[in-house]
């Protein structure tokens, strides 16, 4: 990744996000439902979050992603997104087991591993439509 941010900072960039996407306007209240945590907590990360340019809070309004924070998130939840696919797809497992453990392995994966997801997946696509043409 680009910026290096700890691994529940990524989580709050993912969820507001997803939010974002969902709600259109995010406010402290609802990352904290999102991710069963407290408001405070919340609002501590937030706070990290705009000395570090990834989002936007003016006192008593929605949260929002500045471009920054939106190029991140994407970035972060495409990872969660193809680690989910891989793990369900290639390795068969059920939904919710591929879900937890994309959120734990979209952390720690590195570039090449991630990468290496992808292709093989993407060879098990290509793969697919070969049988589905015969």
């Amino acid at each position: 990744m680009s910026c290096r941010i700890s691994s529940n900072m990524e989580d709050y960039l993912e969820t507001i996000h997803l939010l974002s996407k969902e709600n259109g306007g995010v406010r402290v209240k609802d990352v904290a439902h999102a991710l069963s945590i407290t408001m405070p907590s919340v609002s501590g990360a937030i706070k990290k979050m705009v000395k570090q340019g990834l989002v936007s809070h003016p006192r008593y309004d929605l949260i929002a992603l500045t471009p920054k924070g939106v190029s991140l998130a994407t970035e972060i939840y495409n990872r969660h997104r193809v680690i989910k696919k891989f793990l369900q797809e290639i390795l068969k497992l059920d939904p919710k087991v591929a879900e937890q453990d994309a959120c734990r392995m979209e952390h720690i994966i590195s570039q090449e591993t991630f990468i290496g997801f992808k292709k093989l997946l993407q060879k098990n696509e290509d793969l697919v439509d070969a049988q589905a043409k015969t």
